[in-house]
């Protein structure tokens, strides 16, 4: 067996802003393992948020014997990005050697598309209900929120796309106060979810809060393991193969939510159709799919997602699984 690890960048359709900062592409690692003939791919996002580089990632799949299965992966490596692109690289490699899909191999229904979420950037009141204007079309929106100053542009996004089903994320930005000021005014304006209001390392404060809209684990949640952690302060986690460390925890983390009374929300770093296609197995039947990378991209893979009215379809073959 063999594995190697290239870079790849792809630009993205505009820049695009959280409460961290902007990027106008998406660097990307990709993953090939090959034996007897066979190669199978994986993609993942090393995300400075948990303390990942291209670099750091590239070196921990470097230093990985060259004999591997999924099970040995998992005690070689924690969660995170460097674990995902492996793994997810192992079933596709398993799925071609043995002539079937990965969803066959792992025992679950043939997949449908799902609906997903379509991201709107951060950025000024007025742009973003521009924004929101040019994607009222879409069934479900997805505000990225996170500072002091987020009422008007909520107001905004809901002025431009009034019939639009909305979640919001402020990727840890917001205080205590900010979050209890805003609530209520989430449910006013039809708001369905709230993603990660306070920084994880902050969040037993959500204990003691009211949520009058569900509130969903991003920062908060990686793997089965932080489910002990969750309880009392979130509703849904957001499953995100970056953060699980592949396709093999998230769909156990899914079934441990689910009988642990969590909603399940499928989530994403921005990256290529390769990384949505494994996504798209966790996401059947997710309350809440945010699985649109591709859609902020300015080029993609060949083979690449299908994305239309029925929402983000299976992937074929040729792209992955």
């Amino acid at each position: 067996m063999t594995i190697t690890v290239t870079r790849d960048v792809f630009r993205l359709a505009q820049v695009f802003t959280i409460s961290r900062g902007s990027r106008s592409e998406a660097q990307v690692l990709t993953v090939r393992v090959s034996r007897d003939g066979a190669t199978g791919r994986g993609e993942c996002v090393p995300y400075a948020r948990y303390g990942e580089t291209l670099e750091s990632v590239e070196a921990q799949i470097a230093a990985l014997p060259e004999t591997l299965d999924r099970t040995t992966l998992g005690n070689l490596l924690p969660a995170g990005a460097a674990r995902n692109a492996v793994d997810c690289a192992l079933w596709d490699l398993e799925a071609k050697r043995a002539g079937k899909r990965v969803w066959q191999l792992a025992g679950l229904p043939a997949p449908g598309p799902e609906i997903t979420a379509y991201t709107l950037s951060l950025d000024t009141p007025e742009k973003m209900r521009e924004q929101a204007g040019a994607n009222a079309h879409r069934p479900l929106l997805k505000i990225k929120l996170g500072t002091p100053d987020d009422m008007p542009r909520l107001e905004a996004v809901r002025a431009g796309a009034p019939e639009a089903k909305i979640i919001v994320d402020a990727n840890e930005g917001w205080s205590t106060e900010i979050y209890a000021d805003l609530a209520p005014h989430l449910a006013r304006l039809g708001v369905a979810l709230v993603e990660q209001p306070l920084p994880a390392d902050a969040d037993e404060a959500l204990a003691g809060m009211k949520r009058p809209v569900p509130v969903c684990a991003d920062e908060s949640c990686h793997d089965r393991a932080s489910l002990a952690g969750l309880k009392g302060k979130y509703d849904v986690v957001n499953i995100k193969l970056d953060k699980t460390g592949g396709l093999t925890e998230a769909l156990a983390l899914r079934e441990a939510a689910r009988a642990a009374g969590y909603g399940i929300m499928v989530g994403c770093m921005i990256g290529s159709s390769l990384a949505m296609a494994p996504a798209v197995l966790v996401a059947q039947g997710a309350r809440i799919v945010d699985l649109d990378g591709p859609l902020l991209l300015a080029e993609d893979r060949d083979h690449a997602l299908r994305y239309d009215a029925a929402g983000v379809h299976p992937s074929d073959a040729a792209l992955w699984g």
